[in-house]
Formats: C-alpha cells, sequence, structure tokens
C-alpha cells in the first residue's frame, strides 16, 4: 500500500519496481541510485521519504478493515491472486476483496450492457445470467444499474442452495467499503455474502468517473468471456468488448431491433466478429462448458429452464382476452407509436388505452421514451 500511495507510483511503475528490486521492503531499502536506474529522480526521493500522515492512516483503516474475516487484501506477490489477471497487460498491484475470494480463480463469464436498459434487455441480462451461474460459470459485473445488477440477481438466482454452481463477482470502481451507486446496496450485501466484491482502489476512495472505465479490464480479465446484452453505439461496454478482444477473451452480444438505439453497440460487435447467441445453451457451447449441477435438477438443464419460461410466457398470453391477444400480435418486438398502433389495430383511444395498460401491467409489453409500446419476450 505505501508503495502504490508514493507519488508517482502508479500500477505500470510499481510492477517495474518489483521487477527490479523484489518485494516492497527491498524497493524502499534501495538506495538513490539504484532506484533512479529505474525510475525518474523525482519518483526515487518520493520512494526514500517516510510514508505521509494520509498513507500511514490509510494503512491503519485498512488493517482495521482487514481484520473482518469477509475482507482480503491480494498483491501481486499472492499465490490467490487469479492468473487470469497475471496474463493481461495491466494487472491491478492489489485487489481489495470482500467476500469469496475463491471465486476470482473459477471459470467465469462477463455480462454487461447499458445502465439505462429496456425491459426485455433487464430480462435477458437476468435470465442469461441464471442459467450461467447454474451450469457452474461464475457471472462477472459492475455493479451498475440496468444490466449489471440484473445479471448479478440472476447469478444470485442460479446459484442459491448449489455450491457448485456459480456465482457472482462485483467488480467496482470505488473502494471496497463503498456501495456506489447507492442504490444497490442491498445487492452488494448480498454478493459480498453469496458472492464477492473487487477493487483495485484503496478503501475510502469515491466514485470518479474515469476509475469506471479502468476497472473494466479487470471485469474481463478475469473472465473467459463477455457478454454484451445491450449498448449503445458509445458506451463503457463497448470498452469492455474491446479490452476483452485485446485479452484474447471471447465476446458474444444478443441482437435486437434494427430501431433500438441499444442495439446498436451490439450489432456493431457482432459485425466485427462478436459471436451472436440468442440463448445461453449457445455461450455454454461455445466455451465447452457443460457443468449439470443445479439447472439438471428441475430435469434437464439450460434448454428445459428456456422452454420452461417460454411455455409459462405462451400460457400467460393464452389466458388472456381475444382482444388482447390480438393485440400483441399487432405490437410485435419494434417500438411502435399509439398513434400507429391504433390505425393497425383499428381501434378507438380509450379501448387501446385500456388493452396497453393491461400488458403493462402483466409484463408482457413496455413503454418507450417518445411515447413507443414494445412487446416483451
Amino acid at each position: 500500500m505505501r508503495l502504490e500511495q508514493t507519488a508517482g507510483v502508479g500500477a505500470e511503475t510499481g510492477r517495474r519496481l518489483l521487477a527490479a528490486f523484489g518485494l516492497p521492503e527491498n524497493i524502499f531499502s534501495a538506495s538513490f541510485s539504484a532506484l533512479h536506474k529505474v525510475v525518474p529522480e523525482r519518483v526515487a526521493y518520493a520512494l526514500l521519504a517516510p510514508p505521509s500522515d494520509a498513507t500511514q492512516a490509510l494503512i491503519d483503516r485498512t488493517l482495521e478493515w482487514l481484520q473482518h474475516s469477509a475482507n482480503q487484501l491480494i498483491t501481486l506477490a499472492d499465490v490467490a491472486y487469479p492468473q487470469a489477471l497475471l496474463d493481461i497487460a495491466d494487472p491491478p498491484l492489489m485487489l481489495y476483496v470482500k467476500g469469496r475470494a475463491e471465486l476470482l480463480v473459477r471459470p467465469a463469464m462477463a455480462v454487461v450492457g447499458s445502465r439505462n436498459a429496456t425491459a426485455q434487455g433487464i430480462a435477458n441480462a437476468d435470465r442469461f445470467a441464471e442459467i450461467l451461474s447454474q451450469r457452474g460459470l461464475t457471472i462477472i459485473s459492475g455493479l451498475a444499474l440496468g444490466i449489471d445488477a440484473a445479471a448479478h440477481h440472476g447469478a444470485l438466482r442460479g446459484a442459491a442452495g448449489y455450491p457448485e454452481s456459480g456465482s457472482t463477482i462485483a467488480v467496482i470502481g470505488t473502494g471496497a467499503d463503498i456501495v456506489y451507486p447507492a442504490r444497490n446496496r442491498g445487492l452488494a450485501h448480498q454478493i459480498a455474502e453469496a458472492g464477492c466484491i473487487v477493487s483495485e482502489y484503496p478503501l475510502g476512495m469515491p466514485g470518479i468517473a474515469a476509475n469506471f472505465p479502468r476497472r473494466n479490464r479487470i471485469v474481463s480479465g478475469l473472465a473467459r468471456g463477455v457478454l454484451v446484452v445491450e449498448a449503445a453505439a458509445q458506451s463503457g461496454s463497448l470498452i469492455t468488448a474491446r479490452m476483452a478482444a485485446e485479452q484474447g477473451r471471447d465476446v458474444f452480444a444478443i441482437p435486437g431491433s434494427i430501431h433500438s438505439p441499444l442495439s446498436k453497440g451490439c450489432h456493431q460487435l457482432i459485425k466485427q466478429g462478436a459471436k451472436l447467441v440468442e440463448s445461453a445453451q449457445d455461450i455454454l457451447e461455445e466455451l465447452g462448458t457443460f457443468h449439470r449441477t443445479a439447472a439438471v435438477h428441475a430435469g434437464g438443464g439450460a434448454a428445459n429452464n428456456e422452454a420452461q419460461i417460454a411455455g409459462e410466457a405462451d400460457e400467460d398470453i393464452a389466458a388472456m382476452a381475444d382482444d388482447n391477444q390480438r393485440l400483441l400480435r399487432q405490437l410485435g418486438y419494434d417500438p411502435i407509436s399509439f398513434d400507429v398502433l391504433a390505425a393497425r389495430c383499428e381501434s378507438d383511444a380509450a379501448s387501446l388505452n385500456g388493452q396497453l395498460l393491461e400488458l403493462e401491467l402483466a409484463g408482457l409489453i413496455e413503454v418507450l421514451p417518445g411515447g413507443l409500446y414494445r412487446r416483451i419476450d
């Protein structure tokens, strides 16, 4: 911690110093001339100075944090440091871990996407994560709103009560003692209990915008592949996908409507070589992962799980009034305005409003910005 908190020492310089001198105590006992061969003069002088009061206070605070059995600090020198991160171009010097640190070395899949996700995107992230978790993959995401939160929820549910299944890892852009955004506080507590929370940032680090894109290399680095559920043409999810490709990880994307801005990023990735997926089974087959654990006790794995969900949706539709079934077919999966829908259905405004409300309450359609409607699968 003292090394990382020294002015002018970032992850790259820290790794260079460790490569030259070994453990941190060797760095701090080295002479100025020896240090200056590796780092600039100002950094060499900073390394020779005693730790500042702020650094010492942070060290003391972290030692106190480590008294809790769920908290760990894993450094590059520890055998517990995940090999997957050692293989990336810019591994962090330290990982602050809250929860089940053993998940860091288990087969994992990252699931990322938009914070402002559609209801369909949320459902897809949740469903894919649940099935992949049941099949033994740990689901990694970033604890953000939208797709990230849905992926964590699905993974926790998929792993519930089955220790051989996967779980979930939240890689955060703040200190491990801070929950950001605050709305995910309850979710963060669940992850700390059943999964783990990971950060490269010191305790007390607030949510700084630049830290979130940077943590994405850890999200992709820990995973065997990255699934992008929904993403705009310019988004952080595409940064994660790019990092994954650079790290030699598989990139998967779920296609969507050609009219949806949140499908543009996924379609762009598919054009660039990402694998188009329509089900969790597509990912499992690509990765060669066939862990027969929790998903099978209902009688048949991921495919049966998805078929069961589809069957339940069909039953919901069948139970609806004929007029609502007809409207649902007219809606389709592309966004449509109220006026166009009214003309298509030849329906008056009052009746159509009532039907749309009923379908929305049943969870079968969603209302998009601009007064548009879309069917949810």
